[in-house]
């Protein structure tokens, strides 16, 4: 069998340092995301979505990024699946991403609110009409019987609405993660890795080096 404890690679592709770092994470985040959406990553835009329980579990899943700005990152999901529950009790989440191809990782935590109904409208209807519908379909981390339940259910809406513009649910929307904090990991060799963090403060961010 592997032994799973020997399982190790050294990182040795790239390095962060201040000099080359952006003073703006966000700026800094899109230098790196397209560089990782240019490598042709597969599922470049996945990330960790960390959540809180109303117990006080950590919960974590992985989402996709659908939009970032000065203003943060957004998501879109069904407000009435666990995370949408989690992030009502208690409406702060931390964010990862790796691109292990790039040897790279961004850590992102902060407040989340819910993204305008325009918004979540507007992004919608961009949808493919079968996510659309499957939307409507599934009542997001409820118990059901079987996956036939859920077939039948969406042949069922995919009917209604066949020809028509499916309207957005009331319980689907977005979300956005308004950092105060962002760290960007670049793997070096040694396990001496980069790592850069960003703190919002009342008078903009600061930077700082982590040890690895």
């Amino acid at each position: 069998m592997t032994s799973i404890a020997d399982i190790r690679r050294e990182y040795a592709s790239r390095a962060l340092g201040e000099h080359e770092a952006d003073a703006d994470p966000m700026r800094q985040f899109g230098v790196w995301f397209e560089e990782a959406a240019s490598a042709q990553l597969l599922d470049v835009n996945a990330m960790t979505l960390a959540t809180t329980t109303p117990d006080g579990d950590p919960a974590a899943r992985i989402v996709l990024l659908k939009g970032f700005d000065d203003d943060g990152f957004v998501f879109f999901t069904n407000y009435d699946s666990a995370k949408g529950r989690e992030l009502a009790a208690h409406p702060r989440a931390c964010l990862l991403f790796f691109w292990v191809e790039l040897e790279r990782q961004v850590r992102i935590t902060g407040a989340v609110t819910k993204v305008s109904a325009a918004e979540s409208d507007e992004y919608f209807h961009s949808r493919p009409f079968e996510s659309q519908v499957g939307a409507w379909a599934s009542a997001q981390s409820t118990t059901v019987a079987d996956r036939g339940v859920l077939e039948t259910r969406y042949a069922q809406l995919a009917a209604q609405y066949a020809g028509q513009t499916v309207p957005l649910p009331s319980f689907w929307g977005g979300y956005r993660v308004a950092p105060d904090q962002v760290e960007f990991w670049q793997g070096r060799p040694s396990r001496l890795h980069d790592r850069l963090l960003y703190t919002r403060g009342t008078s903009g961010w600061s930077r700082s080096r982590l040890s690895p």
